[in-house]
């Protein structure tokens, strides 16, 4: 990196492991050094360079036969509103959404056992695990922040999002399954959308992007949607 201030940062790759995608794939990962006293701003740069947050290390696939994981982002003040997202909009107008930091209780844990239940059957962690799951979205230097989502008392959804200097990034969320009406996983992104405008901020980092996965393919809908190849920010994959 030419920045003075990276001359010291080092970076890492994993040896080959399982892709987590695309079945049958090996992986490597490339990570940022853990001993590097990271800061908000080491990671806002990073993250215009296609690197994610997980816990507190910061990671990009680096695979060597493989290219298909692109970050994307959506510049959020030229953000397309389609009758879908206002309907999903209009119709999630009687929650009442709190920011906070993102500190995990009893009721956090659970609604995310029962949505890992419903949506992720097969990789789905049991009670004990949920803590370490969570605690994970987090981060020691990061400014994380957690939007609860309720309907009266009974919360419906939690998005959890990194504040950087000129974006807002999307780390994961989780929601009642019992309430698919709502379309809560879209409603979230679109608050998020509109958080980030409200902020004065640029972009809304969605994390990664494959063409041939599946759960990938909602980001699609999105638009526009700016994808992060070959060094540079472009609006085709």
């Amino acid at each position: 990196m030419s920045n003075p201030d990276y001359q010291q940062l080092g970076f890492y790759l994993t040896p080959a492991h399982a892709c987590s995608y695309l079945p049958g794939r090996e992986a490597h990962t490339l990570f940022a050094d853990p001993g590097y006293p990271l800061t908000v701003a080491d990671y806002a740069l990073l993250a215009q360079r296609g690197f994610r947050r997980s816990g507190d290390y910061l990671y990009q696939p680096h695979c060597r036969r493989c290219a298909e994981c692109i970050s994307v982002r959506i510049p959020v003040h030229e953000f397309i509103w389609t009758r879908n997202f206002t309907r999903t909009w209009k119709r999630n107008q009687d929650l009442t959404i709190r920011t906070g930091l993102a500190m995990f209780r009893r009721e956090h844990e659970q609604l995310y056992l029962r949505y890992m239940k419903d949506r992720h059957q097969e990789e789905s962690p049991d009670q004990g695990q949920v803590h370490q799951h969570l605690s994970f979205m987090n981060c020691v230097w990061m400014d994380t922040r957690m939007y609860e989502m309720r309907l009266g008392k009974k919360l419906l959804a939690v998005a959890v999002v990194d504040k950087l200097d000129q974006a807002l990034s999307a780390v994961y969320t989780f929601f009642d399954p019992d309430h698919a009406r709502r379309s809560l996983g879209t409603f979230a992104i679109l608050y998020e959308i509109n958080e980030a405008r409200r902020q004065g901020l640029d972009w809304l980092y969605l994390g990664y992007w494959i063409k041939n996965c599946n759960k990938m393919n909602y980001k699609n809908a999105y638009a526009p949607l700016e994808y992060y190849r070959h060094g540079a920010w472009t609006r085709s994959p």
